[in-house]
């Protein structure tokens, strides 16, 4: 007999839907694929014995288990309690997104051009709105050869430039003025990373194309460029109101190798460039480069870099690179995860405690030192082989790993104030938050994508802390005036978690629900099904309780009185 489309392959010819299971009130089918399945075995020992009865036994044992204690079949319903006083502002910054030229590695950049209409591609665009990053960072390696100015005027005068990290050249056709256009369309405050004297790197100091480095003066001038309201070269190029870049990067992971500066070098050039930048405009917001040294010196650069040029600096950098498997026998190696989804899925989580651990680290030094400094992550994503561009980084495997992450930098928000969890565009690395068909096509997010556009619209303006929380559930909450917000991660693999939503001293008036959850977790975003991870929105219940099913990413709004 020919199965029915989307039954279970029980043997007895019944289609075995989720429709035909709502009779008896189930609505979590992750708890019960297993059971379907072992009643697929019986089917296949039984029928032959006696067809009817087996098919009374079957429906007997569905309904039956559709009444099972809520122990068995999921978590018991808990309470997740809100604490509703204000703690701290949550930054409009801290789903920001980080843009960086990668030559032939990734064609990034090039890829969300349009060379026929010679302007941003409608759809990258029109999915960078929807993301609302909040922020948009430029540079990363690339800003180590940078030279701003072969940015700026003319484009056919506009020289090519050699990508020495990534492979290949780079057009110029993005420069300083399309970057803020850029920014300015999706609504995005813009962030440069300067040419910090190639962060020490002096094999860009004379190479076959010249001296690739950048001193003070000239990020002094970029910032004159930008921001000086009579500036004639600017006026000249077609921009008479000044473009109003007020937050800058000194040096990009500036303590990561040997053949970088030293601490010390570090921190003598972050005062100078401090200095002159300072002195074209005194109101910019200036981060300097805090992270651990990597190949010399192990311990984080924040604490002497904050002791001695902190009263110049307004934020403090770490980049969450690194996020790789813990196991000696990981699975998340290539394809391994495949075959084991349900251990990549332990390794992933056990993966964000370590989010946690350096961001506590870099409060530590901050507390000590400046405190009224803040901390940026002004780069991270998941790192997985093969490099950038695991496929486990497609499927919602990876999107509770995400909003973990988020959710730590939310629960840090007091002192963190730029964050991201991915690179942000192009056609090949799979950590990016948006990819792009190329040369032509759609534009969609990756699952890291998708949480940030969720978390980032549907978000209070004041952290808050919880005063409950089931086990199983990842939680960051925030509140604007009478309105609560949550972020929710329900970390299990197999079953929801079923809470009671409340706010101390308010009583919830209603509310409602984005959320992702796919039927699943081994669901993958493509070119072909590019809103495969699009939220659900549901009204909250009027008693104010809701299931979150395994494996789930949720924003709630919470009304109240």
């Amino acid at each position: 007999m020919k199965k029915a489309a989307g039954a279970s392959s029980l043997g007895v010819g019944l289609p075995f839907s989720k429709k035909t299971w709502d009779w008896a009130g189930v609505h979590d089918w992750a708890p019960l694929r297993y059971y379907i399945a072992a009643l697929d075995t019986m089917g296949a020992t039984f029928m032959d014995h006696d067809r009817r009865k087996f098919l009374r036994t079957t429906l007997s044992a569905a309904a039956g288990a559709a009444s099972l204690p809520a122990t068995q079949l999921q978590q018991a319903s808990a309470s997740l309690l809100v604490d509703p006083a204000p703690r701290f502002d949550i930054s409009p910054h801290l789903y920001m997104q980080f843009m960086e030229p990668l030559g032939t590695t990734d064609s990034s950049l090039e890829a969300a051009w349009d060379y026929d209409k010679d302007d941003w591609r409608s759809d990258f665009i029109a999915l960078s709105r929807d993301l609302a990053p909040g922020m948009v960072r430029y540079g990363g390696n690339y800003s180590h050869y940078y030279k701003w100015r072969e940015g700026v005027g003319p484009v056919a005068s506009r020289p090519r430039m050699r990508n020495y990290d990534w492979g290949g050249w780079e057009t110029h056709r993005v420069g300083t003025h399309e970057f803020v256009d850029y920014c300015r369309r999706v609504q995005a405050e813009p962030l440069y990373c300067v040419n910090f004297l190639s962060d020490g790197r002096k094999n860009l100091w004379a190479t076959k194309e010249g001296n690739r480095s950048g001193d003070a003066r000239e990020a002094a001038d970029w910032v004159s460029y930008c921001n000086d309201p009579d500036h004639r070269e600017r006026r000249a190029n077609g921009a008479r109101d000044p473009l109003g870049v007020k937050i800058w990067q000194l040096g990009n992971e500036t303590s990561y190798g040997t053949e970088r500066f030293t601490v010390e070098q570090a921190i003598g050039h972050t005062i100078d460039f401090a200095k002159a930048m300072r002195q074209r405009d005194p109101s910019l917001k200036l981060i300097g480069w805090g992270d651990l040294g990597r190949g010399r010196d192990e311990k984080l650069w924040a604490w002497d870099m904050l002791d001695r040029a902190g009263e110049h600096l307004d934020y403090i950098a770490i980049h969450m690179m690194g996020q790789r498997p813990i196991r000696k026998d990981t699975v998340l190696r290539g394809s391994r995860y495949q075959a084991a989804p349900e251990q990549a899925w332990d390794e992933l989580l056990e993966m964000t405690k370590r989010i946690e651990t350096r961001v506590r680290s870099i409060e530590e030094a901050v507390a000590a030192k400046k405190p009224t400094c803040h901390i940026a992550i002004t780069e991270g994503h998941l790192s997985l082989a093969p490099h950038n561009a695991n496929a486990i980084l497609l499927e919602w495997m990876t999107g509770v790993f995400h909003a973990r992450s988020m959710n730590i930098y939310q629960r840090h928000g007091a002192k963190v104030k730029i964050s991201t969890c991915a690179d942000f565009c192009g056609s090949r690395w799979t950590v990016n938050a948006l990819l792009m068909q190329v040369p032509a096509g759609v534009s969609y997010l990756t699952p890291a994508g998708c949480v940030m556009r969720l978390f980032g619209r549907h978000n209070g303006t004041t952290g808050v802390d919880l005063a409950a929380v089931p086990d199983g559930l990842d939680v960051a909450a925030s509140r604007t005036g009478n309105r609560v917000w949550l972020h929710v991660a329900n970390t299990n693999y197999r079953g929801s978690v079923e809470a009671s939503l409340g706010v101390k001293g308010m009583t919830v008036k209603g509310g409602r629900v984005w959320e992702i959850a796919p039927p699943s977790l081994r669901a993958m975003v493509t070119q072909d099904e590019p809103e495969v991870f699009k939220p659900r929105e549901a009204a909250l219940p009027g008693d104010a309780r809701w299931r979150f099913p395994a494996g789930s990413v949720s924003a709630v709004e919470l009304d109240c009185a």
